[in-house]
């Protein structure tokens, strides 16, 4: 479904990805691991549109898609949950969930996709009536993935979906990307908590200062010496 080839960005005279490829297959959940800085939300950004690659291919479904547009590569099926969440403030829950069908002019759809998401999320539903800034962290975090499904997205792409939140959340949280996941959306995923992103991922890249170090199945990876002692405290 993606195939990311050789990419290459820079921040000015910096080189923060330096010639990265990896591949995620249709139905697949892949998770990019690294300490901070090490490179995973610029990968995403620049999937999304955001940044601009010096060098290298985005290939999504079979199409180039690194020169693209944010919006004509949301309109493929490609949907990006920011690191931090950043929900829409003095709006309610309900329309900031109406936001991620703005490029949708199907309203019966919609409303039936806002339904699968309360099912996903019954507590967006208790809470669709108030401002989005009044909600836990955890809650945000869920309105935002939430946000994005009523976009449709054939490719999920999820950039830090547990920072900040409390243990409970974190399992509620990857539970939920794992259903979504059975449901038939392939999920990229950038995680600094390793185990648990590991844990459900089909399979995984260890990212180091820009460069892929090592990568494999994800519960294999789990094992790798490598990986523990850089990330698991092992």
């Amino acid at each position: 479904m993606l195939k990311v080839r050789d990419l290459t960005v820079y921040y000015g005279v910096i080189e923060a990805i330096k010639g990265v490829s990896f591949e995620v297959n249709e139905g697949e959940i892949v998770t990019l691991i690294g300490a901070n800085g090490a490179g995973k939300t610029t990968i995403l950004k620049t999937i999304s549109g955001l940044v601009r690659p010096s060098q290298g291919e985005i290939i999504y479904q079979e199409q180039p898609i690194q020169r693209a547009t944010p919006r004509t590569i949301v309109q493929s099926g490609i949907s990006h949950v920011p690191e931090g969440r950043h929900v829409f403030s003095g709006m309610t829950v309900m329309e900031n969930l109406e936001m991620g069908a703005f490029l949708r002019k199907d309203k019966e759809a919609i409303k039936e996709d806002i339904k699968k998401v309360f099912d996903h999320f019954p507590i967006l539903e208790e809470r669709k009536n108030q401002d989005s800034a009044t909600l836990s962290g955890g809650e945000q975090q869920m309105l935002a993935m939430g946000r994005a499904l009523i976009s449709k997205p054939k490719l999920l792409l999820l950039d830090e979906p547990s920072m900040g939140l409390a243990p409970l959340f974190i399992q509620e949280i990857f539970q939920i990307i794992k259903k979504i996941n059975e449901e038939g959306t392939t999920i990229l995923l950038i995680e600094q908590n390793a185990s648990v992103a590991l844990e459900i991922a089909t399979k995984g890249y260890v990212l180091e200062t820009g460069k892929i170090v090592e990568s494999g199945v994800g519960k294999e990876l789990l094992e790798s010496e490598a990986v523990q002692k850089a990330y698991l405290g092992g």
